[in-house]
């Protein structure tokens, strides 16, 4: 049984920087070990493509295929998974894709132009991306709902093709993973996992076909690897471990907080959940709500030693500092339970997704909320955004000039050019130039 061990710190306190730096590092994705298997896997996959991927399957997944069309699932397959779910588990995961694609359809961009005095048009093209990869974790547990958050997205974009990859260890594969990927559109599926996989989508082989972007959540061996394919295709983002930042005013039932930040413990081991609230007698409430809850979980091991590594219970002055601190972590997942929500946000300039009053707890945004939960993790908040339908459109410049446009503009671009000393660039635009009688 796991006995709770958590952080306590005083946001107050003249090493308070020094601890929450400690507290928030995570350089996993660095590791030298990891960075040299993985950079092994993807050499391999690029030199040997499909045997390779045979090979690495079997050492790693422990599934032993002897043929490439065994690593593909077939249509078929995926059919009868849905056929064996039972009617709670089917409609449950067509409630939550109808969700999701109602919110995503919100994101959809359109194309736009304007015209100019002179006749000139300027504006924007919006194209989806021909076809995108996405990863769904099968490790240490399966995730239905990764697929709907990273899949969905895409389809609304209007991408042609969805290829998905799904580790399958010792040949286990949850059905209402399958099941998900024909209600969100996927139209194809691989039993690979890994780095392994990741190559594979980046760089193609015979039978995988390479793809424009690879999006979902992984492990650190996945993650090293979308890092290092990153120029040969696009990725979402470099994600570390999940995480949660908790403000509160200490009104909110102590279990509820203690079950909201063991619920994004009990991920991984690396994941980190922390609780600010400027009354230090609610922090020991939620503590004790924590010791008490905490033998009644499943995955009490995963959850102490996430709590252990990198949780935190964090005493503030007041919600002003709160704030600051908020914006300071730059969390993954921010819950706001407080009384007024709303009068908080215009304080709150990083944070991946807002989860605002005490009836909002975070697992509700994993599920069925509607926005995808694949979000910015480790502080990347202050300059990312959740997955969305926009990762899978693509941005062209439209520019037509006129005749009078171009005899305008060729004139600045020639003092422009020039000044940089590009003289080709100069009597490229020069040639357009009306000339003088």
């Amino acid at each position: 049984m796991q006995t709770l061990q958590l952080t306590r710190l005083d946001a107050s306190s003249v090493n308070f920087e020094a601890q929450l730096k400690c507290l928030l590092s995570w350089d996993s994705i660095s590791d030298q070990d990891i960075q040299k298997t993985v950079v092994d896997i993807i050499k391999q996959i690029r030199q040997h493509g499909d045997d390779a991927l045979l090979q690495l399957t079997k050492q790693l997944d422990r599934v032993h295929f002897t043929a490439m069309t065994e690593l593909e699932i077939s249509a078929d397959q995926i059919a009868l998974a849905k056929v064996d779910l039972q009617h709670c588990q089917l409609e449950t995961l067509e409630q939550a894709a109808t969700r999701i694609r109602t919110y995503h359809q919100h994101q959809l961009q359109n194309s736009w132009c304007y015209q100019e005095t002179d006749g000139t048009l300027l504006g924007q093209q919006i194209t989806p991306m021909d076809r995108v990869g996405i990863y769904v974790p099968g490790g240490k547990a399966s995730y239905p709902s990764s697929v709907l958050m990273s899949a969905i997205p895409a389809k609304v974009a209007g991408v042609k093709e969805i290829i998905m990859a799904v580790p399958t260890p010792n040949g286990e594969i949850n059905p209402m993973v399958l099941a998900a990927a024909s209600i969100a559109g996927v139209d194809r599926v691989f039993a690979m996992g890994g780095a392994q996989a990741i190559a594979a989508l980046a760089y193609g082989t015979v039978t995988i076909p390479k793809v424009d972007k690879i999006v979902g959540p992984g492990n650190i061996y996945v993650t090293a690897a979308k890092r290092s394919v990153f120029g040969a295709c696009g990725i979402d983002m470099i994600a570390g471990p999940s995480e949660i930042l908790v403000l509160c005013d200490g009104q909110t039932n102590p279990d509820w907080i203690a079950m909201d930040l063991f619920a994004q413990a009990e991920h991984d081991e690396h994941a980190q959940s922390i609780l600010i609230c400027p009354d230090v007698g609610y922090l020991d409430q939620v503590y004790a709500s924590m010791a008490k809850l905490l033998p009644e979980m499943e995955r009490q091991d995963i959850i102490g030693t996430a709590l252990r590594q990198r949780g935190a219970l964090i005493a503030v002055t007041d919600m002003q500092q709160g704030l600051e601190l908020i914006n300071r972590i730059a969390p993954e997942h921010l819950e706001l339970s407080v009384g007024d929500p709303q009068a908080l946000l215009p304080g709150i300039r990083h944070a991946g997704a807002i989860f605002m009053g005490r009836h909002t707890a975070e697992a509700l945004g994993d599920y069925c909320a509607g926005p995808s939960h694949v979000l910015p993790t480790s502080g990347t908040a202050r300059f990312s955004s959740p997955l969305g339908v926009y990762d899978f459109q693509k941005r062209s410049s439209l520019m037509m000039f006129s005749a009078t446009g171009a005899d305008r503009m060729g004139k600045v671009t020639s003092v422009l050019a020039r000044t940089e000393g590009l003289t080709a660039h100069a009597r490229s635009a020069e040639y357009r130039i009306k000339k003088s009688d």
